[in-house]
């Protein structure tokens, strides 16, 4: 028997039960030091990839800017 797989994003009733498992393994106490911890590394990930846009952003724009040569001069030397 050939069972499918899910792979969108979970319900609510899913991210009601993953936070009940998530409750009863660290407890109360710790929950908010846990939040904390999610919330400093998912501004570290925005700051990496703001910081990596940034560069790309960057290069493009001088790589667009490099002039043409002048065909002109050569003709004179």
């Amino acid at each position: 028997m050939h069972m499918p797989i899910a792979l969108g994003m979970p319900g609510w009733p899913e991210i009601v039960f993953i936070l009940v498992i998530v409750l009863l393994l660290f407890g109360a106490k710790k929950l908010p030091e846990l939040a904390r911890g999610l919330g400093q590394s998912l501004n570290e990930f925005k700051k990496a990839r703001d910081e990596f846009e940034a560069e790309v952003h960057k290069s493009a724009a001088q790589i667009e800017v490099k002039p043409a040569p002048d065909k002109q001069e050569h003709k004179a030397s």
